[in-house]
């Protein structure tokens, strides 16, 4: 008779950490990954940057821009940018495309701080620049820590300006100030979200005045002086700019053990860097494999840039012309017989913060890949709910292929949500379900994963898209 502690072997879904089920050689594979992937963080600050390091990678992988093929067979490697602020990338497969597309899709925007049109200011000494806060932060994270300018500013001539000031040693530093304890009874009374308004979020950027006695706002001349030696740019040219205020801290190994990684922007580039590792090692594929890198998730998809817009669509069209295959209608079918990994992160059990997660249903860093079968906030509003059939077939992948993985939700029902760009290509008829990195203090300056999910993330995409 099959004993007690046997059954409950064969028979419990035991969560174990996966430090424990690698060697030393494994444990330094991962840490080598894990190294490799903090040198992206580094270089990859915004959407900007993303594109130009994918596109460098790819390049010396053999893919090349669909624009210059006229014809693409088996195993042909293309890429497409759409306006420098997203990417899909496609190995072509063996079979017809109308078979379907075995798609990773990730994002590569993260919450950040934006300058205004109209963003310099001089008061009392002082020169600023105003901000417009993009996505989900909490504001007060965002003061008295060192942050740099990335970005571009495109004159009228079409001439485009790269912007990228706070990352070296020898570059200035910038900050956005805040009240010190003694003068700020009256701020600490308030509740946590509104201590910090978000139009007190301006950037401090200088104090010494341009030598002239005649004119008024001289720190701002002084200010602009400075940027016009340096980039050959006046104020009306801060029109056409597109400049994002990100935290400069260096993302690093974290702990004793190096076991972690700590950096900004790992929602969602952990995903977009482990998707495009993944991809890179696809040779001719069975089915077409497909790598998205969308921007604009963390505000809701929109703009054509976003996954809400139809350049996807005219990128996959694009392919079925060019393999010959296409025909009216046929996209929808292509989209009906696909399947699709959502590579988005997942909120980690914080032990700190256990309060407002189920232990059962959470993910728990070092464990392995998280999966979300659905996300939504409260009743699975806004939900992308994967079928059971799906999830079934996506376990027997991992399985097969012994990656760890864990399949949890977003907090406790009822406390809050989240959305992905799972549910944009579900309606297109695509089977997809969330499939990411668990991370500690999501969407703040400086977010946490473990080198052990990084990895199993990047083993999960490639054997995926294979």
């Amino acid at each position: 008779m099959e004993s007690a502690e046997d059954l409950k072997k064969r028979l419990f879904n035991e969560k174990k950490c996966g430090w424990d089920s690698v060697n030393e050689e494994q444990k330094d594979s991962i840490r080598v990954f894990g190294d490799e992937y903090i040198h992206y963080l580094n270089r990859c600050k915004t959407e900007r940057e993303a594109v130009d390091f994918t596109k460098e990678i790819l390049g010396k992988n053999g893919f090349i821009d669909i624009r210059e093929k006229t014809v693409l067979l088996p195993g042909d490697k293309v890429y497409y940018v759409n306006r420098n602020k997203s990417m899909y990338i496609a190995v072509i497969g063996t079979s017809p495309i109308e078979a379907g597309l075995n798609i990773v899709g990730a994002h590569i925007d993260s919450p950040r701080l934006d300058l205004k049109p109209n963003p310099l200011y001089e008061d009392t000494g002082f020169a600023y620049l105003k901000t417009h806060y993009y996505g989900g932060i909490k504001k007060y994270q965002w003061t008295t820590i060192p942050l740099s300018l990335h970005g571009v500013v495109v004159k009228t001539t079409g001439e485009t300006v790269k912007i990228n000031i706070g990352e070296n040693d020898d570059d200035p530093t910038f900050v956005i100030t805040d009240l010190l304890p003694h003068l700020a009874q009256d701020q600490m009374e308030k509740k946590l979200k509104d201590g910090i308004n978000g139009e007190d979020l301006n950037l401090l950027i200088g104090s010494i005045p341009f030598k002239d006695e005649n004119v008024s706002e001289k720190v701002k001349l002084n200010i602009l002086r400075l940027l016009n030696e340096k980039y050959d740019i006046t104020e009306k040219d801060l029109l056409s700019a597109e400049i994002e205020l990100v935290p400069a801290f260096k993302a690093k190994s974290l702990g004793f053990d190096r076991s972690m990684v700590a950096g900004y922007g790992q929602d969602d580039r952990v995903c977009a860097y482990t998707s495009l590792r993944g991809i890179l090692n696809v040779q001719n594929p069975k089915k077409t494999a497909v790598c998205i890198l969308s921007d604009k998730e963390e505000i809701g998809s929109v703009g054509n840039t976003g996954m809400e817009s139809h350049v996807f669509d005219t990128f996959i069209a694009e392919l079925l012309n060019k393999t010959g295959e296409n025909r009216p209608n046929l996209l929808d079918k292509v989209f009906c017989n696909s399947k699709m990994l959502s590579a988005d992160v997942d909120a980690a059990l914080d032990p700190i913060y256990v309060a407002v997660s189920e232990k059962n249903n959470a993910s728990l860093l070092g464990y392995g890949i998280g999966f979300n079968k659905y996300t939504g906030a409260r009743g699975k509003s806004g939900a992308s709910d994967a079928n059971a059939e799906y999830v079934a077939e996506v376990r027997s992948i991992l399985e097969q292929n012994n990656i760890p993985y864990q399949i949890g939700e977003l907090g406790k029902v009822d406390v809050g949500g989240g959305g992905t760009i799972a549910y944009i290509l579900a309606n297109k008829g695509i089977d997809v379900i969330d499939c990411g990195v668990p991370v500690l203090s999501m969407h703040s300056p400086y977010e946490v994963t473990s080198k052990f999910d990084v990895y199993c993330a990047y083993k999960t995409y490639e054997t995926f898209l294979k």
